[in-house]
């Protein structure tokens, strides 16, 4: 189902299926809503919103902050837009405000694409598509993109789920992140050093409360499953239900923010959950950065279950 409104987000997609349903904007391709058997589990927004603290956004070509928006790439300087001007970073990518077209759909999946041009600061262009389904597993979120330039092109890929059970503060939800390590970052949230986190405060590699703890943190040293997959989750120590966040092996990096720096109801509200391909400031540091040579298509996936 879709609705062609003017929504401040855009037209409205729905997929539906073993009483699991998402809601999917057209701006930003954005995921909007999440519900497994009647229960909300996204913190999303209203249609009519505009998608508040990146809120399901996709951030791509890279994920979180680029320091000064200015970074080298195969011999060559480029210039980005500061778009966290507060901290002089340029944050988030390029598609996460653009308005996305459906390609294909049925009741219970459907496939979202846009078409990144060259611009100033970042200039390949790329074609992104992006394939969202339900199912009695979940969610699950197939994400392709293809190198459309003829050069290679640096890209890193996230997504920013906000997560919530139903009845249960930040402060009571039990969380389980699988790192072994942890990015400190200065007052600009960019990287200063990696530190072990074994036996600390940041220490979630076993279900814990999160308590009092402020999170903005990006989990790295990523233990993945024998079926390559890794998994973050969010559970509700009184009735043992619980979310699962998973990502496959192109995903080295979980970035966890308790919400504190949002406003009004939102503070505190849910726990953001994001699986990221490489760290923050990477365009920069070349850590973990994804170089797609011209012509390729690179493929990776994702997904929710509760």
């Amino acid at each position: 189902m879709n609705s062609d409104t003017a929504a401040k987000s855009g037209v409205q997609w729905s997929i539906e299926a073993d009483g699991r349903r998402a809601v999917l904007a057209e701006v930003g391709g954005t995921l909007r809503g999440f519900s497994s058997e009647g229960r909300e589990l996204l913190d999303g927004f209203g249609p009519d919103e505009i998608a508040p603290g990146a809120a399901g956004q996709i951030l791509a070509p890279w994920p979180n902050r680029i320091r000064d928006g200015r970074y080298d790439f195969e011999g060559v300087t480029y210039q980005l837009a500061l778009t966290e001007p507060a901290r002089n970073n340029a944050i988030h990518g390029l598609v996460n405000w653009v308005r996305w077209r459906a390609t294909e759909q049925s009741a219970s999946a459907i496939t979202l694409e846009y078409d990144l041009p060259a611009q100033v600061g970042y200039p390949w262009s790329l074609t992104l598509r992006t394939r969202w389904s339900v199912s009695a597993d979940g969610l699950r979120c197939v994400q392709e993109v293809v190198n459309s330039s003829d050069a290679n092109a640096p890209w890193g890929y996230s997504v920013h789920p906000y997560l919530r059970l139903p009845g249960v503060p930040v402060d009571d939800t039990v969380l389980r992140v699988p790192a072994k390590t942890r990015i400190v970052a200065d007052a600009r949230l960019l990287p200063v050093a990696a530190v072990k986190i074994a036996g600390t405060e940041h220490d979630y590699s076993e279900p814990r409360r999160i308590g009092e703890a402020v999170l903005d943190t990006t989990f790295g040293d990523i233990d993945f499953g024998a079926d390559g997959i890794t998994t973050v989750t969010l559970a509700d120590p009184g009735s043992g239900a619980s979310i699962d966040v998973w990502a496959d092996d192109k995903f080295k990096y979980w970035q966890v923010f308790s919400g504190d720096t949002l406003h009004g109801e939102r503070h505190r509200r849910s726990v953001a959950v994001e699986p990221m391909t490489c760290p923050p400031d990477a365009y920069r540091s070349g850590r973990d950065l994804i170089v797609l040579a011209p012509g390729e298509t690179w493929t990776t996936a994702w997904g929710i279950r509760a």
